[in-house]
């Protein structure tokens, strides 16, 4: 038997061998040409990045969102990828002595089919927009060439039906891709819902403020009677006005808040699913989201009414001044701003996630393809189909199926060069069809277990009676949930950064970036109830504003005069790092107790957006890099090149910085770290008394200069809290959100053009006397 077995094994080496040889007859006359070589290499490199693409990003975690710099990276590559490939094709087609009418050289039609794959794998890295055609007139462009390319070039039946299935799949993304930005373009659920849900609140709040709604206290009462609009809304349009649009009032087409949560509590189904109450804060999170997309698409800002309502009726149900709603509290805005992040960001169509759009996107879609593809096959035989499949088998049957059969004739085929690059080339195709393959079955997965479709069946639950009974339903989100849960879903996280120990971070302050060295926590839970407690102050139990404002930190040191006077100052970020210099010094004598500080957390990661996101700040970007730049090199200065750069011992950078300032020094006379040195002082005096209680005097006084720098209304601040989305989010933009809905800011100052208008009346007024 192993006679048997190895003689047959050696006649079909033989066999193969004498196929292989055929094949790679255009690679002996180009194997001196450098176009083979770096062809090769080129694909080779971008079939590895693809790879680890698609085999990390999926397993990480399920997302929608791919990272803006891996993004980036591959645009930037894909750019050239397809001139390049034109010219290596070109190159490989003209090389071999072959007619005008002869079949392609197998190197040009590895190409030819590179360019295909490569096309198909494109959408992995571009972002689904529900607006602008300028890369989808660049998509249709590549994809018009390439069918160039594969109908005039190739001959064979079968290699030509085959290579224009690949064109086909090609030009079916192109027309997905146009079909999902004209139906969000147009839409009123999708592209201009900003606009309907404007509307749509200003509806809302008249007929509360006509029947003078009476608000309960009790917390789902409160939820149950909330009408802000998951779902369904843009069903009450009747016609465009010069104010929006006019709708017609008919609260039971439209999914609410209160709807939901009314439904889940009587619905026995839905009760036993949402036993710790997860999906009716998702849909909360998804009304909220509605709300938010106004102030990044630079429509008329939230209204005292609604935000009054948001006071009344959120903050009133969700926060009890316990920790585990402060938890609550943030889940339900960060969920809202995944949302948000995956409307502008996503490179899969979650967007538009709903029963009816995966029937018709992923099961009937398929269908037409494949009868497409048939009608393809009919088109290059003319019409005899038996001798077009005969064909496909006779001329892709080793480029396609024969791999495997090569596998055992692998070490002779490795003492050639000219075998060694076929079967490179071999592999990279076949590695780049698999991963094609792969990421369909990804983005259909990412979409079925997404926060989008699980809301869309939700509302549609909620608005079709007919489905309480469906045994459909009840499996599929049975499914859903069963699937998710298994899913790890990353919380709120955010960096820390200190001066101390990383003075020396040589790196630009307006570098965007997240930083591998620096290390990522999770945002304390103490820090979540105090910034929640104190946001608690600002408002009654009714919502009106109390006589409490925000500040840099003055009011949290009322009772300590000696310490206030650090905070007076105009720049933010001179506040900012006068204080964390401060605390990193005391943190160094006289370590606080309990793992996560609040003080602490809160000044590395306030210190960290002075270093790394400036544009956040209520500064001017540019005065908040000066004042970080200044830093730095006044650190440099005081602990010498060895120190700043190269040590980590913190006790030694901490006596040459307290040495920096005088004992005595006024606060509004020095540098930055000498301030931060002259508080340090007085903080570590005071944390020898252990009555003082110094660091609960830091917590409150971070708390509050957190809450101060996170409001704002100014369109770069905004800018910023968009671009940062994409790149994963910081911890300030979910308390941004919650300012936005509350309607909270900063005592208003002077706009620059005004303050210029009196400083020049003053100067005239003054040469006048």
């Amino acid at each position: 038997m192993d006679s048997s077995y190895h003689y047959n094994l050696s006649t079909a080496c033989d066999i193969n061998v004498t196929i292989f040889n055929n094949l790679t007859e255009s690679y002996s006359k180009q194997l001196n040409d450098t176009s083979t070589l770096s062809t090769s290499f080129i694909m080779f490199v971008l079939t590895a990045l693809f790879f680890n693409l698609n085999l990390f990003s999926g397993l990480s975690h399920v997302s929608a969102i791919l990272d803006p710099k891996i993004r980036l990276g591959l645009t930037s590559a894909l750019s050239l990828f397809l001139p390049v490939m034109s010219y290596l094709f070109s190159e490989a087609k003209n090389g071999s002595d072959v007619g005008p009418k002869s079949e392609l050289p197998l190197r040009a039609r590895f190409i030819l089919i590179w360019m295909l794959l490569v096309e198909l794998l494109r959408k992995k890295v571009e972002v689904i927009k529900m607006q602008g055609y300028s890369g989808t007139i660049e998509r249709a462009g590549r994809v018009l060439w390439l069918g160039s390319l594969v109908f005039s070039n190739l001959q064979a039946t079968g290699r030509k039906a085959m290579t224009g299935i690949l064109w086909l799949l090609c030009a079916t993304k192109l027309v997905q891709r146009i079909s999902f930005t004209e139906v969000g373009k147009r839409s009123l659920a999708f592209g201009k819902n900003a606009r309907v849900i404007t509307s749509y609140m200003a509806q809302v709040l008249e007929k509360d403020q006509q029947g003078h709604r009476f608000r309960p206290e009790d917390r789902d009462e409160l939820l149950k009677g909330c009408q802000y609009a998951v779902m369904e809304e843009d069903d009450l349009v009747v016609e465009a006005i010069p104010s929006g649009y006019r709708l017609r009032d008919d609260a039971n087409v439209v999914a609410t808040v209160g709807k939901i949560w009314g439904l889940l509590e009587t619905d026995p189904l839905l009760d036993s699913l949402d036993r710790d109450q997860r999906l009716r804060m998702l849909c909360l999170s998804f009304s909220l989201f509605k709300l938010l997309r106004r102030r990044f698409e630079r429509l008329p800002a939230m209204t005292p009414a609604e935000t009054r309502n948001y006071r009344e009726v959120i903050l009133k149900a969700l926060y009890d001044e316990s920790t585990s709603a402060a938890e609550v509290m943030f889940q339900v805005t960060n969920d809202e701003l995944n949302f948000l992040c995956e409307y502008y960001h996503s490179v899969v169509p979650v967007v538009l996630a709903s029963p009816f759009f995966l029937l018709a996107n992923y099961f009937l879609l398929p269908l037409v393809v494949f009868v497409m593809c048939l009608v393809v096959i009919v088109l290059c035989s003319n019409g005899d189909v038996p001798f077009a499949f005969r064909s496909i088998k006779d001329d892709d049957y080793f480029t396609f199926f024969g791999i495997t059969q090569m596998t055992p004739c692998l070490r002779q085929f490795f003492k050639s060069p000219v075998v060694f690059f076929c079967t490179v080339d071999f592999s990279i195709t076949s590695l780049l069809f698999l991963m094609f393959i792969y990421e369909e079955v990804w983005e259909f997965f990412v979409f079925l277990f997404s926060d989008w479709f699980l809301v869309s069946l939700l509302c549609k639950y909620a608005t079709k009676p007919q489905w309480h009974n469906s045994r459909a339903f009840g499996r599929s989100i049975r499914c859903i949930l069963f699937a998710r849960s298994l899913m790890s879903r990353p919380g709120i996280r955010f960096h820390q950064f200190c001066v101390l120990k990383f003075c020396g971070l040589a790196m630009p302050a307006q570098l965007s970036v997240k930083v591998p060295i620096l290390p990522t926590i999770p945002v304390p839970r103490e820090v979540k109830h105090s910034v929640m407690e104190y946001l608690s102050k600002l408002h009654d139990r009714d919502g009106n504003h109390t006589s409490l404002t925000l500040s840099n930190g003055r009011l949290a040191l009322a009772g300590h005069p000696e310490l206030s006077q650090f905070c007076e100052s105009d720049s933010v970020a001179e506040v900012i790092l006068t204080w964390h210099i401060a605390t990193s010094l005391l943190e160094v004598k006289h370590p606080p107790q309990g793992k996560n500080n609040v003080a602490t957390s809160l000044s590395k990661y306030c210190a960290y957006l002075v270093a790394f996101h400036p544009e956040l700040l209520p500064d001017n970007q540019d005065s908040a890099e000066l004042v970080f730049k200044g830093t730095k090199a006044e650190l440099y200065d005081l602990l010498g090149f060895w120190d700043y750069y190269l040590s980590s011992c913190v006790r030694t950078r901490h006596r040459k910085i307290m040495a920096s300032s005088p004992a005595e020094a006024a606060a509004a006379a020095i540098t930055v770290v000498q301030k931060g040195a002259a508080l340090g002082r007085i903080l570590e005096r005071k944390a020898a008394h252990p009555g003082e209680g110094v660091w609960k005097v830091l917590a409150n006084l971070w708390v509050e200069l957190f809450v101060y720098i996170a409001p704002s209304s100014n369109e770069e601040c905004v800018a910023g809290h968009e671009n940062v989305l994409a790149k994963g989010g910081e911890f300030i933009t979910v308390l941004w959100a919650m300012a936005t809905h509350a309607g909270i800011s900063r005592p208003a100052d002077a706009p620059p053009v005004e303050v210029a208008i009196e400083r020049i009346m003053g100067t005239t007024r003054d040469v006048s006397v």
